[in-house]
């Protein structure tokens, strides 16, 4: 017998003998028999709820319903039943003890039942949950190693490209060059020039990205006014490309929305330069702002040869300089401000990029 089964058998003599005892007292000081049985049938729903299984409460029940007749029922000290009522009384006693304690520890092993039920859905609960914070972290690293793949991709062919060219106009300068017509050596200069000013922009461009990682970064967000960050963005822009033409149509009401100002600034220079070198039309860019439900919206859009499906499928594709470098970080960014990215083809031709961020409603001291 194991341990669990001797300390039972404890509880129950114990329990019984206390009723014994308790039993007597009440009858030498009542002489009434009867109040024994309410004191055994006591004793069988506690050893019911303080023993294992219906083991005990059973035999508590038989012992009892013996205990009764034996020593508290005329004649006394004798086990009877002979006497109208007594066999009655006994199976009544027997059948009410026996039930009783039986439902006792039916419901004592539900509850402990409902306890195991509710540990074992804590633990699926903790489980599920580092489940999620697993496949989280997978995510995260996942869109890391996209956008690592896509910068790496787009920058070991945005920067071949005009480093190339740099490297065939500088060549044929110096080989060359005095040689060459004045108007000749004047055109490569200028090619040499605005390739390493797409170098210097490309630079810059990096060195923004670098304070952005996606899962990671925290963005230190705070209202900024839409048409400030959009004039900024066109201003830079101007500088570098002085010939172009943009147009700029902004919202009679101010538009404020949550942003980092400097990654959002980046977005729109990214976008205004794809525009301005892949589209094949500098003279009819336009940089349209609204609002659309709850969103802070910026559209750039151009009248030029318009995106090809491949590229729409792909904003990271090699198919053209400067796409890939701009347009997937573009859309983390914007990503990570809550807001959406698209790309679309014009009906009339050419394409736009719209992006929109959330607008908040912004507290105003009184």
């Amino acid at each position: 017998m194991n341990k669990l089964h001797i300390s039972d058998l404890f509880k129950t003599v114990f329990m019984l003998t206390l009723a014994y005892k308790v039993s007597d007292i009440l009858l030498n000081y009542t002489g009434i028999e009867n109040n024994s049985a309410l004191v055994f049938v006591l004793a069988v729903l506690v050893i019911s709820k303080i023993t294992e299984g219906y083991l005990w409460g059973i035999v508590a029940s038989i012992v009892s319903a013996f205990c009764i007749n034996y020593y508290f029922m005329y004649p006394y000290a004798r086990f009877n039943v002979t006497v109208a009522g007594y066999p009655i009384a006994i199976i009544s006693m027997l059948i009410v003890s026996i039930v009783t304690g039986t439902m006792t520890s039916r419901i004592k092993q539900q509850a402990q039942e409902a306890l195991r039920r509710e540990q074992q859905t804590r633990e699926l609960y903790q489980m599920n949950r580092q489940l999620n914070d697993e496949r989280t972290a997978i995510k995260i690293e996942a869109e890391k190693e996209k956008m690592r793949s896509n910068l790496l991709r787009a920058i070991s062919h945005d920067l071949r490209t005009p480093l190339t060219t740099i490297i065939g106009s500088t060549t044929l300068i110096l080989e060359g060059g005095a040689n060459m017509e004045e108007e000749e050596v004047q055109r490569l200069l200028m090619d040499i020039r605005e390739d390493s000013e797409w170098l210097l922009g490309m630079v810059e461009n990096l060195l923004s990205i670098t304070r952005f990682r996606p899962g990671e970064t925290k963005l230190k967000t705070q209202p900024e006014i839409m048409e400030d960050v959009i004039s900024d963005a066109v201003i830079k822009t101007k500088k570098r490309f002085p010939d172009c033409n943009i147009q700029v149509s902004l919202p009679t009401d101010i538009l404020m929305a949550p942003m980092d100002s400097m990654l959002i600034k980046q977005v729109i220079i990214n976008l205004l330069e794809n525009a301005l070198r892949h589209s094949g039309d500098k003279e009819h860019i336009q940089i349209d702002s609204y609002q659309k439900d709850s969103y802070a919206v910026v559209e750039v859009s151009d009248r030029g040869k318009g995106l090809n499906t491949a590229l729409e499928e792909s904003p990271s594709s090699d198919s053209s300089k400067g796409h890939g470098i701009g347009l997937p970080v573009c859309e983390s960014i914007i990503k990570a401000h809550n807001g959406f990215f698209e790309s679309e083809n014009r009906p009339g031709g050419g394409a736009t990029f719209r992006f929109g961020l959330p607008i908040q409603e912004v507290e105003q001291d009184d």
